[in-house]
């Protein structure tokens, strides 16, 4: 455990508390004004991550999926049901990711050749990419949208998030 202390303007001090807790394990920002007022003093107490564990399988991620036709279905009736200029919300992003990686798996399986796997990557990017402007409420454990290894393997990401989901529904 180590302590990390960062000044900074008093408007930053939310980004700066943020940004700490996801890179580290994090206590709660303790906040005070600088000698001369005009900035913050952050102390955070802080820990390394622990190491993550491994993504879950499909097997383990799509244990509880619904079947893929039911689930082209959904997310079909859901972007119909859309009004024009309203946004999607991350179920949506996250049931079409999870579709899509899965028809993926499929055409693996069967030896097919397509474009799935690339248009699940991209399904999972736009997934990530939601959850790191904050829109979404996003499991995390053990991977972050902002995690290296996030980055690496993005359908990873898509069954981590998908299991949690999966789960508490």
């Amino acid at each position: 455990m180590f302590e990390i202390r960062v000044i900074c303007d008093p408007a930053d001090t939310d980004r700066v508390s943020r940004a700490l807790a996801a890179a580290f394990d994090t206590n709660p920002a303790r906040k005070y004004p600088t000698r001369d007022g005009k900035r913050a003093r952050l102390y955070v107490t802080a820990d390394h991550r622990p190491e993550p564990g491994p993504w879950p399988t499909s097997e383990e991620a799509y244990a509880l999926a619904r079947s893929i036709v039911r689930e082209i279905g959904w997310t079909a009736q859901t972007v119909a049901d859309k009004p024009f200029g309203v946004d999607l919300d991350r179920e949506y992003w996250l049931r079409k990711a999870a579709l899509l990686d899965r028809i993926a798996l499929r055409e693996d399986e069967d030896g097919v050749t397509g474009d799935a796997a690339e248009m699940a990557t991209e399904a999972a990017r736009r997934l990530i990419a939601y959850d790191r402007d904050g829109a979404g409420d996003y499991h995390g454990a053990p991977y972050w949208p902002e995690h290296p290894a996030t980055d690496a393997d993005p359908r990873g990401y898509v069954r981590q998030e998908y299991a949690h989901w999966a789960r508490s529904q």
